[in-house]
């Protein structure tokens, strides 16, 4: 049995350069942090006494005769990826909910992938992990995403993430002290908007308009560079931060028009109106979380304005995707599956 840990992110400025489509003609950047909550995901070789070949277990339940069944698409293609057609047991638990702007779906890719790796005995380091899980989800599953979530969830850390035109990724831990770090999370709320949505949805509608925003997008990475040099001085004020998250969400909820709407807007001016420097809707848009920069004395006059939504307190987290059980099993004898198909058949 193996149990991984895959921390959630938030993304600060740059998202949408992180889409091959742009990066891959004009570079991309964004700036990001891994957060302390996470998902837990346990893998197993399944032992050949059920009437099932694979069982995973998430908001759902799957017991399935083939892995070519399993609807969740991260674990099918995680496993058709691997080219493991062996029967498994996997156990998703996490500490948010899913579809809402912090990069669940890449933590559960990455943290299924370790997982699979680690059942092999097989390791990876941050590097290839963070590849072979965009490698998953962009031409496995084919879905319309970036590649900054998979980076997060694999490295892990307060980090500045270039992407080249060669398709290169380079990853660049922010250097300030603890003391500037602990500054930035004190003026950081993030609300729960109570809506969740699927991001690739989205994201396909703002690739395809992506001729028409190079403008825009190139503004948002400009914004990565001035957000690096705010947290990173110390003599500068961190409510620059959070104007400048306030320009960068005009810009953004500009690019389509499914990244907000009229009880998102409510929200998000509430939060100004009660004292919010700045703020974003984390992800590709469409509800999720609701992150707000605010200075710590009118931290509490927030809360009592958006007192209708859940405020989860969080803290920055170093760590990157890990193996926090390990305790690899044999396989069983391939005989001992044929004979339960003729059984339960």
């Amino acid at each position: 049995m193996i149990t991984t840990r895959t921390p959630l992110r938030i993304s600060f400025f740059g998202g949408g350069t992180d889409y091959p489509v742009w990066y891959r003609e004009h570079g991309g950047c964004v700036l990001a942090t891994t957060i302390d909550k996470c998902c837990y995901i346990t893998v197993r070789y399944l032992p050949p006494f059920f009437e099932y070949h694979s069982r995973i277990s998430y908001s759902k339940v799957e017991n399935v005769n083939g892995n070519h069944d399993i609807q969740h698409p991260s674990v099918r293609a995680c496993l058709e990826y691997m080219k493991i057609e062996e029967g498994m047991e996997v156990h998703h638990i996490a500490d948010l909910p899913a579809r809402t702007g912090l990069g669940t779906s890449s933590a559960f890719t990455v943290g299924m992938l370790l997982g699979l790796y680690a059942l092999k005995n097989q390791m990876r380091d941050k590097h290839t992990l963070a590849l072979e899980a965009i490698k998953v989800e962009q031409d496995v599953l084919q879905e319309t995403v970036g590649a900054q979530d998979q980076v997060s969830a694999a490295y892990g850390g307060f980090n500045r993430i270039n992407f080249n035109t060669n398709g290169s990724i380079e990853v660049n831990r922010i250097l300030t002290s603890p003391g500037r770090i602990n500054e930035l999370e004190q003026h950081l709320a993030l609300f729960f908007t109570g809506f969740a949505r699927t991001a690739s949805e989205i994201a396909k509608e703002q690739v395809k308009s992506t001729p028409q925003k190079q403008n825009e997008l190139r503004t948002i990475m400009q914004m990565v560079d001035e957000g690096e040099a705010i947290i990173t001085n110390p003599n500068r004020s961190l409510h620059e931060f959070g104007k400048l998250l306030n320009e960068g969400w005009k810009i953004k909820r500009g690019l389509t028009k499914s990244i907000t709407n009229s009880s998102i807007d409510e929200i998000y001016e509430a939060g100004m109106s009660a004292g919010a420097l700045g703020g974003k809707l984390l992800g590709a848009g469409g509800g999720g979380f609701m992150l707000f920069c605010v200075p710590p004395e009118r931290r509490q006059e927030l809360r009592e304005r958006l007192k209708k939504f859940l405020c989860v307190p969080f803290q920055f987290s170093s760590r990157g995707g890990e193996v926090v059980v390990y305790e690899p099993e044999e396989l069983y004898d391939k005989a001992l599956s044929k004979e339960r198909s003729i059984v339960y058949a």
